[in-house]
């Protein structure tokens, strides 16, 4: 029996495919939210964490790194050590979040235009040991691989795009008020802007945030 736990912030498409997926033998799965979900990955230890990469709680950043994942271990000479193995339902005009996810060492990546059976086929694949992209994403981590921004300036913008101040994304990301305005002015040069709101314009319309 595969252990899963769904993690997705919208209540009807969540316990939907939960639904769906209960009724095959060989799949336990539970669901909950991205606020509820590391708390209860370390009570249920799963062996997959099939989650969308859209957080409402959380800035519209998934919190990848709070869950305990599986990653590749170089003791074990390229196996991969304890945890769940991440499987993430992303789409392929948003590149942000697929970068995201591949550097949080997902081995499946779904599509969201997909249906309820490609994601149990995904689940099963990645339950083996074995990596699943859907075709359709190949643009996406094509594009992914382009973006110019680093996790961290991601993160950054993405407070500012909420409206956030300079002093707010400091507290917020544990930074000093001084490395958040460099942050910003790497962003501007980088994304080609004017200033912060045409760098937050550009990077919305290219799928980073």
């Amino acid at each position: 029996m595969t252990r899963v736990l769904l993690v997705h912030d919208a209540s009807l498409l969540r316990a939907a495919l939960a639904e769906r997926i209960a009724r095959e033998p060989d799949l336990d799965v539970f669901h909950t939210v991205w606020s509820r979900a590391a708390a209860l990955a370390r009570t249920l230890r799963p062996d997959i964490y099939a989650v969308d990469l859209d957080s409402t709680d959380t800035y519209g950043i998934a919190p990848l790194g709070e869950l305990p994942v599986r990653e590749p271990c170089a003791k074990r000479g390229g196996a991969r050590c304890d945890g769940g193995a991440l499987l993430v339902l992303t789409a392929a005009n948003r590149p942000g979040p697929l970068r995201r996810a591949v550097e949080a060492h997902a081995l499946g990546y779904v599509d969201t235009a997909g249906t309820p059976e490609q994601l149990i086929t995904a689940i099963r694949q990645v339950a083996r040991g074995e990596r699943f992209i859907d075709e359709s994403l190949g643009f996406g981590f094509l594009r992914a691989a382009q973006m110019p921004l680093t996790q961290r300036e991601l993160s950054v913008l993405t407070l500012a795009a909420e409206g956030a101040t300079i002093a707010d994304i400091a507290r917020r990301l544990h930074l000093s008020n001084g490395t958040v305005r460099n942050y910003m002015a790497a962003i501007t040069r980088k994304t080609g802007a004017r200033n912060r709101v045409d760098a937050i314009r550009i990077s919305q319309g290219e799928g980073w945030l």
